[in-house]
């Protein structure tokens, strides 16, 4: 049951996905408890198509039986749908709000897809590309940090918001992205206060309950991600 609730809280999820992670750590942070549900993406449920019969992905969360989709607006779902628990995610001044919201998307669409393209590719070619786009898009959000942050401990703040929420979800893949290919994208020496506040993220007690096993997720690039679509 969910903290403050009598309504049944679900997660339809897949162990791998930075997308479920992201919501895993918002509920875990807010103090809600859930029934996690693993999806086999490759065969999926008659639940798992019922509940996102448009992109047919996950992560879906179901509250109260209402199936909420796309990790980004579940977790702005949690924080509204649970604001009386936990910490609050989103920044109360619309223009912060705003701000968050760009950057997350901004995470998705030029952090998250060039990054997923790079370890799928299959020639030094592609690899190359992939790796440039994702190098260029980690500068710029380097700077996006600096704005959000105000140079305090998180883009939240003092405390962990939303933004962090979105991009914490892929901390495990740095690791695994390191083992993989050799390449560090959040090297504190090209992105030093990204760096800082990945050690910063990592070491909260919330996180390590949620993030995956660095070592299975590079067994999973090996034998499961080629040719399958995760999640968003």
């Amino acid at each position: 049951m969910a903290v403050g609730t009598g309504e049944q809280v679900k997660l339809l999820g897949a162990w791998a996905s930075p997308y479920v992670a992201r919501v895993k750590l918002a509920l875990h942070l807010k103090g809600v408890s859930y029934e996690y549900m693993e999806e086999d993406l490759t065969n999926k449920s008659e639940r798992l198509l019922r509940s996102n019969p448009v992109n047919k992905k996950v992560p879906v969360l179901i509250h109260g039986g209402k199936p909420i989709c796309e990790s980004q607006v579940i977790v702005q779902y949690i924080d509204e749908a649970f604001a009386s628990v936990g910490p609050t995610l989103l920044p109360a001044d619309p223009h912060e709000r705003a701000v968050a919201r760009f950057w997350a998307t901004y995470v998705d669409d030029k952090v998250l897809l060039p990054w997923g393209m790079l370890l799928r590719a299959k020639t030094d070619e592609e690899r190359a590309e992939w790796t440039r786009q994702t190098l260029a898009a980690v500068d710029v959000l380097e700077e996006g940090v600096r704005e959000c942050s105000k140079r305090k401990v998180f883009f939240g703040g003092d405390d962990v918001g939303y933004l962090d929420v979105l991009l914490g979800g892929m901390v495990p893949w740095v690791y695994a992205t390191k083992k993989i290919s050799g390449h560090n994208f959040l090297d504190a020496s090209k992105a030093p206060l990204l760096a800082a506040w990945m050690e910063r993220f990592a070491e909260l007690d919330g996180t390590k309950a949620v993030f995956q096993d660095v070592d299975s997720l590079v067994e999973y690039v090996g034998t499961v991600l080629y040719g399958t679509t995760v999640s968003n």
